[in-house]
């Protein structure tokens, strides 16, 4: 990753200091040629001051001595690099300028075409000696006829060989550019990619027994946050395995004590017919217990699946008198109902319906026949903590629960210590009721007086309510 991304960059950099270098070079030729022709015109206007002017030797006016006229020009005139001025008078070469590039006086149809010219005229030499030029004829006219011409040459090779030594150099410096960039690119994308293959180095080392490893992370750049999400994922892991093997464990020894007694008291069956119909009452109570068991763990997975819920509109007052005509047949018990508020929610009823008995059934275990036991149904309206959460309750006037007992009996084969001989489950019933709650987005709280009862609701959230669903 690391080459690819530093050649990727390289390359763009480099076909951006190419572009950039003949961008550059297009238009110092442009400006050059743009020169050209405003140095050639500034000669020619020069060259035309004199013509009607004054002799600045004596003073005196030139007149139509188109020869003195060139002799003084050519006197004073300092010609650019690379430039010529050649002067026909009637008809003929007369005069140049000393040490052209090339001197274009010989080339007699250049000349022929030159002294025949009435009016101002560009061309171009392409082949000369001297290099490409280009040049601006003008007729010279005195008293009303043409008396001769002034040609100004430009051979452009010089300063184009400037520009060019100047492109050079500028590439030069593009590939200096392009070579420190990448010293320094391969250096910075090594730091910028060394979160990169510490995460790698900890993915190889991370095992099932040891997901305790985290990466080390400084800044607050995309790696930075790829990291932070590893390190997440990593604790995610940790807590999934740790809990696996809580849960394997607890159901290895849940599971092993029924096995254990269904196994010893078929090894110690007899022929007696009363002994044999008891031991098989009592290894069919055992085997029920275990299949029990088995469909919790069963129903504890799937609520993991996506498939888990099959939400619909259910209408709670409704849903609550149901529980409520189901519950009674639990035990003998003082049965109320409580608030029951009219609001529909989102929410799988059947669901909702195996929770809400399960408390119950919780709530019957830990009761006695003089206790009573509330089923309510309520809205949180505004002023109130989170208004629009729907509670479903389940009140008990039993043993009550202890404080230090109130987080872990949600998890699953736990029980609160001061109930183990009265509990008939596996611990299974309130972390089934507890997933319930998590796959409708909800919770599960109790409030528990030790000795005086216990009240467990089952808390929807605000989105599961429907809209205009209460009443």
């Amino acid at each position: 990753m690391r080459l690819r991304l530093l050649g990727w960059a390289l390359a763009l950099l480099a076909v951006a200091s190419l572009a950039s270098v003949v961008v550059i070079r297009q238009v110092l030729l442009n400006q050059l040629d743009n020169r050209i022709g405003t140095d050639m015109r500034q000669e020619v206007t020069e060259f035309r001051r004199l013509v009607g002017g004054r002799d600045p030797a004596s003073g005196q006016p030139f007149g139509p001595d188109l020869r003195a006229i060139a002799d003084t020009y050519l006197l004073r005139n300092e010609p650019q690099a690379g430039e010529a001025v050649l002067v026909l008078v009637d008809g003929a070469f007369y005069r140049a300028t000393e040490a052209p590039p090339y001197d274009l006086s010989g080339d007699a149809e250049l000349m022929r075409h030159w002294s025949g010219l009435t009016a101002s005229a560009y061309g171009r030499v392409d082949d000369s000696p001297g290099g490409p030029a280009r040049w601006l004829a003008v007729p010279l006219i005195i008293d009303g006829a043409v008396r001769g011409q002034v040609v100004v040459v430009e051979f452009g090779a010089e300063r184009r060989a400037d520009i060019d030594d100047a492109v050079r150099l500028m590439a030069l410096a593009c590939l200096l550019v392009i070579v420190v960039v990448a010293a320094g690119g391969y250096l910075a994308m090594g730091r910028a990619l060394r979160p990169l293959r510490t995460v790698t180095e900890t993915a190889r080392t991370i095992e099932e027994t040891d997901l305790s490893r985290r990466i080390e992370v400084t800044g607050t750049d995309e790696v930075a946050d790829l990291a932070h999400t590893f390190n997440g994922m990593l604790g995610r892991l940790h807590r999934a395995f740790a809990a696996q093997q809580a849960f394997v464990s607890d159901a290895g020894h849940e599971l092993r004590t029924p096995i254990t007694i269904v196994r010893g008291h078929l090894e110690l069956m007899g022929d007696d017919p009363d002994e044999r119909a008891e031991t098989i009452a009592l290894v069919t109570d055992e085997l029920d217990r275990m299949n029990r068991m088995v469909n919790d763990l069963l129903m504890l997975a799937k609520a993991e699946q996506p498939d888990f819920l099959h939400p619909d509109h259910v209408e709670v007052a409704l849903m609550m008198h149901d529980v409520y005509a189901k519950a009674v047949a639990l035990g003998d018990r003082d049965w109320r109902i409580g608030t029951i508020e009219e609001v529909t929610v989102l929410a799988d009823r059947q669901r909702l319906t195996q929770a809400l008995m399960q408390l119950a059934q919780n709530a019957v275990q830990f009761t006695g026949p003089v206790d009573s036991i509330e089923l309510s149904a309520r809205v949180e309206h505004p002023g109130q903590a989170e208004s629009g959460r729907v509670l479903l309750s389940v009140r008990d006037t039993g043993v009550g629960i202890e404080p230090e007992d109130r987080e872990r009996i949600f998890a699953r084969f736990a029980r609160a210590e001061h109930a183990h001989a009265r509990a008939e489950g596996a611990g299974l019933g309130l972390a089934i009721v507890a997933a319930i709650a998590e796959a409708h987005r909800g919770t599960v709280a109790v409030d528990s007086i030790p000795g005086a009862g216990s009240t467990f609701t089952l808390v929807l959230p605000a989105a599961s309510v429907v809209p205009g669903g209460i009443r």
